[in-house]
């Protein structure tokens, strides 16, 4: 090794030492602090020894600078709330739906007290924590009975392996997709012990391609909701009613994975056609399989509605335990599903559908409003003006359509001299690294805050750290 690098590894900070310089001004845990001290001194030393050549060594301020720096990151809680300023609705990443008020209330109350999550008030014994919301899914979805477990991946895989367990499942090839985190129909279809059978062509698949595929072996015929992913153009599947008189008639069984899921028909209010559970139960599906977190707007949990001897076969699984929701799920889920009971309910005080449903003339108020805010400080090289946009709803659904929004947009001010201060991949980054974080998104040559998925009381919030940025020098 060059005596230079041997030089600055030898010149590298004593941790005890700067342990006892640290602990009076920084209120730590010794143990944090320390980790800390070594994190960044582990950090330096790898990046002496990567060097092509001799590094200017870290002078005791830099490292006084550093260790606080660090030690504040430390001490950041992880999970933080943010600002989806992305215009994607139901942002995987960023958290999917968000919950109705009193949903959010009942999830704290079922954290802070005691409940009767498996208690029967009325008999004094144990009770099940089903019956707090089967009742409710049955009365919106049709269907004779229901279970709900802790996300749809884990509603399709247990569905699969209580009634298809080492027989065969045909599906179109069409709809063998994968989706978010690499969850793959074929997969999941393979763990649950069910034999895949595909039929069809990836463009069109038609009932005879079925029925020409069933064996003493099969045990039901599966149609998946194709998520983010769409075929256009010459194409056809099979209708779910269809598909339920086929598997009838052969003494089979019909299931079918919603995927997103809604239970409100948001076509009339411009939105694209999807069929909703109720409709699909009504067609004759025997077990269907939806997400809570994405169209539903409640919390993450996996949803299944059926005939009796389906549900009860797939409560019986031992698997049912290890995916059944918790006490914060069951608590929220009911009061958002409560809110399905009249449509306009659900419009008004589920975010995610009041977000979809919300007229741009709305949209572009919130904007303007920001837009007024942030004008009042200079942009300090910066151009803010308002346009429109086009929003996505997120979460697999409805992929190919637009919804109308309208953006704050910022760009360079062109009468500048361009400079990588003034960069928009630094703006993107400096904004998520406010007190709230403010996810962005770069498009063409501008940075948006798209307004349709920020809510009206983050407005006053937002203005403020914007201003603070523009005012503040940045290094």
């Amino acid at each position: 090794m060059p005596e230079d690098k041997q030089q600055a590894l030898r010149a590298l900070p004593k941790v005890d030492e700067w342990l006892r310089r640290l602990a009076p001004t920084i209120a730590a845990p010794t143990a944090l602090l320390k980790r800390v001290v070594q994190d960044e001194i582990e950090r330096e030393r790898r990046a002496i020894l990567a060097a092509p050549g001799q590094m200017a060594p870290c002078d005791e301020e830099q490292w006084r600078h550093r260790f606080n720096a660090a030690a504040r990151r430390k001490l950041q809680t992880g999970f933080r709330p943010v600002i989806n300023a992305t215009g994607v609705v139901i942002h995987t990443n960023l958290g999917r739906s968000l919950l109705a008020e009193d949903a959010a209330v009942a999830l704290c109350e079922a954290g802070k007290r005691y409940s009767n999550l498996e208690f029967d008030l009325e008999s004094g014994q144990r009770g099940s924590r089903y019956s707090h919301i089967e009742d409710i899914l049955r009365d919106l979805t049709g269907a004779e009975a229901a279970l709900v477990v802790n996300n749809n991946a884990a509603a399709v895989f247990l569905a699969l392996e209580t009634l298809a367990k080492g027989k065969e499942v045909i599906v179109s090839r069409g709809q063998l997709v994968e989706i978010g985190g690499s969850f793959r129909i074929p997969d999941v279809m393979a763990r649950s012990g069910a034999k895949l059978v595909e039929v069809g062509a990836t463009n069109r698949t038609h009932p005879h391609d079925y029925e020409g595929a069933i064996s003493p072996e099969t045990a039901l015929l599966l149609k998946v909701h194709t998520s983010n992913f769409r075929l256009i153009g010459f194409t056809s599947e099979v209708a779910a009613a269809d598909l339920a008189r086929l598997a009838h008639e052969r003494n089979l069984l019909a299931m079918e994975d919603l995927g997103s899921g809604s239970l409100l028909d948001l076509s009339a209010y411009g939105l694209p056609r999807e069929p909703t559970v109720r409709e699909v139960v009504a067609a004759g599906i025997d077990v269907v399989c939806f997400s809570g977190d994405k169209l539903l707007g409640g919390p993450q949990a996996g949803i299944i509605v059926g005939t009796k001897a389906v549900i009860a076969a797939i409560k019986k699984n031992p698997l049912n335990r290890a995916l059944r929701i918790d006490k914060f799920t069951l608590a929220s889920l009911e009061a958002t599903l409560r809110h399905y009971y009249q449509d306009a309910d659900a419009l008004a005080n589920i975010p995610t559908l009041k977000m979809l449903v919300e007229h741009r003339a709305t949209t572009k108020k919130r904007a303007e409003r920001l837009l007024k805010n942030i004008r009042e400080s200079a942009m300090r090289g910066y151009l803010a003006e308002l346009r429109p946009t086009a929003s996505r709803v997120g979460g697999g659904a409805m992929p190919e359509y637009n919804l109308s929004s309208f953006a704050v947009v910022f760009s360079p001010d062109p009468s500048r001299e361009p400079s990588r201060e003034l960069s928009l991949n630094r703006l993107e980054r400096d904004f998520r690294a406010m007190p709230t974080p403010v996810i962005g998104r770069i498009e063409r040559d501008h940075f948006l805050l798209d307004m349709r998925t920020v809510r009206d009381d983050e407005i006053a919030l937002l203005s403020e750290q914007i201003r603070n940025y523009f005012l503040r020098e940045r290094p």
